[in-house]
């Protein structure tokens, strides 16, 4: 029997106010106001270790935040969209999290974050992705999201295996980073997957 299969298509959504919410989080977009909190973030050593850039000084801090401020769109190739992560009970911020529009032709999608060290171990990681794949999935319509990072980063590997992405690909010293040769390890999901994962338990 012949299998037929929809085309790839994404949806016009508008991200100007964008809120998403978990039970603990609440995810949405940068403002003026978050530029304390973003440098405290990017300041860390910890934080940006496994990054493609440097420890932020608050001046470059500032052009980051004008330019998250500046994303306006999903609905072209490159186009980005980052959320800011809060916890609900005490509205500090956690981190901040990243859909990038990689493919409208082929509907793919890739995910990244970066979380606040003091905020570990509490799980907000794994329940602010799923929020995201969920968005990426279910609103946004893609087909695919990927997720990559530097092969010495155990802690984000293991987050997206968790979320259940898999592991497609480990390529060996493909990039110079930092004065070093650096592996990247690539995992990715595809939405039959993520209907499959996202069926309640009965």
């Amino acid at each position: 029997m012949t299998s037929f299969q929809t085309a790839p298509s994404i949806s016009v959504v508008d991200i100007d106010n964008l809120t998403l919410e978990t039970e603990r989080l609440n995810l949405r977009r940068f403002n003026e106001g978050d530029l304390d909190n973003l440098y405290k973030l990017l300041s860390q050593e910890e934080v940006v270790r496994y990054l493609y850039g440097e420890v932020q000084t608050r001046e470059e801090t500032q052009e980051r935040l004008t330019k998250r401020l500046e994303m306006n769109s999903l609905k072209d190739d490159g186009d980005t969209l980052i959320l800011a992560v809060e916890e609900k009970q005490t509205g500090a911020f956690i981190g901040d999290l990243v859909l990038i529009l990689t493919s409208v032709e082929f509907s793919q999608g890739e995910i990244g974050f970066v979380f606040n060290p003091e905020h570990h171990g509490k799980g907000y990681g794994y329940e602010a992705s799923t929020e995201m794949l969920r968005y990426g999935f279910e609103v946004l319509g893609l087909h695919r999201i990927k997720g990559r990072c530097d092969g010495r980063n155990k802690a984000s590997a293991a987050l997206m295996k968790k979320l259940g992405l898999k592991l497609e690909a480990h390529f060996i010293e493909n990039e110079w980073v930092k004065g070093r040769w650096t592996d990247e390890m690539v995992f990715a999901m595809r939405r039959s997957q993520w209907d499959t994962q996202a069926q309640p338990i009965t």
